[in-house]
């Protein structure tokens, strides 16, 4: 299905009103977000998606936008979750704990703890508790959400020792003490930093596996969630238009999981390594997606446009920062930290006019870094922005307003 849909595909979207006018050319353009929000629902809208949303079969979501504005989806319910369950029990360092039965505990924004206790305050005909108990965060039978708090920086010992106990509630549930761990990779690695300064290890106990994913994870998050768990650590990749598309093994390698779904890497400007995904996907029957732009950005192994060859998802494309050689994508920013310094946690480059830049940034340690690691930050900086850098060591560095970390800042220097 690479590049312009087979007779197949096409016989599935043929009533699509999005789609007439290139059934009608036979040729499919790149379909971009403001032309799936344009005209909705209507442009989606067949005789076989209303009956789905007459009898429950399809809902209204909105997709989790992080810097942008989100958009409005339809799709099966728990599209998403059956995604990523499907690739939790296929995937070969994850399978045992799917097959084992064992509770899913997940660590991440507090605005995915609000949407299920939204949902399950929806069920019951209430408003939503202000402070949901842990049966007001349950997902599903297997799976619970912990955090109640937007930056994860300021959580307090009490916040701490609260998801510490529902933590060991849901591993003692299992016979062999197991649970798996979902989280943003941020997040985690606050609650490493608060169980080591509190000395609360004896109350942590070690996860079977762990999955990060909701936003991109920093090389040195991910050392750091390295060196505090023996497990596998998996990435994972997707969006809630699409469902999961990869996933790494633990050794950092991505491999693809593309059933009824094809990759197209269009290069972010000419002759350019940095790629932006193309997406045809059938997965949602009710709004399948055809060369669709997601919005996200990869490197490969050798440079070519291989779909099979993703070595880094590198940020958003609307992100980028254009420098005079070639666009720069947060994973860029991120690998010139890491190659300079292990020891740089949150790190936000914020630019002034053309020639400057500040490199804010906090450590996992709390210190500022010592000179040596402090020259070679600033130079690799230099060297990949074009821009004069200085470095900021902060305390903290807040969260942004989605729970995410926004890794540009301009103007702000």
């Amino acid at each position: 299905m690479e590049g312009q849909p087979t007779a197949e595909v096409i016989e599935q979207i043929r009533d699509i009103p999005i789609y007439r006018e290139a059934l009608a050319k036979g040729h499919f353009p790149v379909l971009d977000k403001p032309e799936i929000a344009r005209g909705f629902p209507d442009n989606w809208m067949t005789p076989h998606l209303a009956a789905a949303l007459e009898s429950g079969e399809a809902e209204f979501v909105l997709s989790t936008g992080t810097n942008h504005a989100r958009m409005q989806l339809i799709r099966p319910p728990y599209f998403l979750l059956r995604s990523y369950y499907q690739l939790w029990s296929e995937h070969p360092d994850l399978a045992a704990t799917w097959a084992a039965g064992c509770r899913r505990v997940s660590l991440t924004t507090v605005l995915a703890t609000e949407h299920v206790a939204r949902v399950n305050a929806a069920k019951r005909g209430t408003a939503p508790d202000p402070l949901p108990g842990p049966d007001d965060r349950r997902l599903d039978d297997r799976t619970s959400y912990l955090n109640l708090r937007l930056d994860p920086a300021l959580w307090s010992r009490d916040d701490v020792v609260r998801m510490l106990d529902e933590i060991r509630a849901a591993q003692q549930t299992h016979p062999q003490g197991w649970y798996h761990l979902d989280c943003s990779g941020y997040h985690l690695a606050h609650l490493v930093r608060k169980v080591g300064e509190w000395g609360l290890w004896d109350d942590f106990p070690p996860p079977a596996s762990i999955i990060h994913a909701y936003e991109y994870t920093p090389v040195n998050v991910r050392r750091f969630l390295y060196q505090h768990f023996a497990c596998p650590i998996i990435d994972l990749f997707g969006s809630t238009e699409l469902g999961y598309l990869y996933s790494s093994d633990r050794r950092g390698n991505y491999r693809p999981h593309l059933e009824r779904t094809s990759i197209e890497l269009h290069p972010v400007t000419p002759g350019s390594t940095l790629y932006h995904l193309v997406v045809s996907s059938l997965r949602n029957p009710y709004m399948p997606l055809i060369r669709y732009r997601s919005g996200d950005c990869v490197r490969t192994t050798d440079g070519t446009p291989d779909p099979e060859r993703i070595a880094q998802f590198c940020g958003r494309e609307k992100e980028l920062l254009a420098t005079r050689q070639g666009p720069v994508a947060q994973g860029d920013l991120d690998r010139c930290v890491a190659e300079a310094t292990a020891q740089v946690f949150v790190h936000q480059l914020r630019l002034a006019g053309t020639t400057e830049a500040r490199l804010a940034y906090t450590t996992f340690n709390g210190a500022p870094l010592g000179p040596a690691e402090s020259t070679a930050l600033e130079r690799g900086l230099a060297e990949l922005t074009g821009r004069h850098c200085r470095l900021d060591h902060r305390p903290h560095i807040p969260i942004g307003r989605s729970g995410k970390y926004s890794w540009l800042a301009r103007g702000e220097a």
